[in-house]
């Protein structure tokens, strides 16, 4: 039971997490392509594209995690995706280069905090890409 209930709340607070940054950055696709310019690790060609359509991703992973098809699949895209954002965010903290996030809001300054948390929200996705294991461990 106590597994049955982790599992739902790894999918409702990953799907929130999707539906509220993909929303957020759909709302301001021009504030969301001048927080990824400030990572300077992204080709120019490629910022509005990513700006316009990344947000698109981020909202299909939060129907597919809230829905619950193929939930291993859509927990192996969150956490790769998880993982990218967390690692985007170091190389760009310790290069030393001062920008925004744009995870949940774009005046949300990159910081360890901010690595922190992205790397705390991958735990739920990693958990429901992993469950299956657990749960046989837990049949022991």
């Amino acid at each position: 039971m106590t597994l049955k209930i982790i599992h739902w709340l790894c999918r409702l607070t990953l799907a929130g997490i999707f539906f509220y940054t993909g929303y957020i950055k759909i709302q301001a696709t021009l504030q969301f392509a001048v927080t990824l310019s400030g990572y300077q690790l992204i080709p120019e060609q490629f910022i509005f594209p990513i700006a316009t359509y990344f947000p698109w991703i981020e909202i299909l992973l939060g129907v597919g995690l809230l829905i619950g098809w193929k939930i291993r699949y859509f927990a192996a895209a969150a956490t790769a995706l998880l993982l990218l954002f967390s690692l985007l965010l170091a190389i760009t903290y310790f290069r030393g280069i001062e920008a925004n996030c744009g995870c949940f809001s774009f005046d949300d300054p990159i910081s360890p905090i901010t690595i922190l948390r992205d790397g705390i929200i991958v735990l739920p996705a990693i958990y429901l890409l992993l469950e299956d294991r657990i749960r046989a461990r837990f049949r022991r």
